[in-house]
């Protein structure tokens, strides 16, 4: 797996998506959350040097661990689960800016 470049990101895990078409792409893990006694990912793609692009959208995908390292990934057909869980990722994005902001005025 590659490193990400971009300092924000230096520190986080990440993780390799294999594709349809053969391809592959490096992705920034951006947290594992709950939703309704599911398990969910959020993914931000890098691009080949280990950057991100300035409109990279974040990837949503039901997550599962199978063990030894490995993990299976569902796509989320399902509009209302893809709202509910965009709902919630939104909401901790939220609640980590306040956070940060609230922990950065001491």
């Amino acid at each position: 797996m590659g490193q990400p470049k971009d300092s924000e990101f230096k520190d986080r895990d990440t993780m390799t998506l294999y594709l349809d078409d053969g391809g592959k792409l490096e992705c920034i893990v951006l947290n594992v959350f709950p939703v309704n006694n599911r398990e969910y990912i959020a993914l931000l793609p890098m691009n080949d040097e280990g950057h991100v692009e300035e409109d990279a959208q974040i990837f949503l995908y039901r997550f599962e661990e199978l063990g030894d390292d490995e993990v299976n990934l569902d796509t989320i057909e399902d509009d209302d689960e893809f709202e509910l869980v965009s709902y919630y990722f939104d909401e901790m994005l939220d609640e980590q800016e306040f956070n940060e902001l609230f922990n950065g005025a001491e």
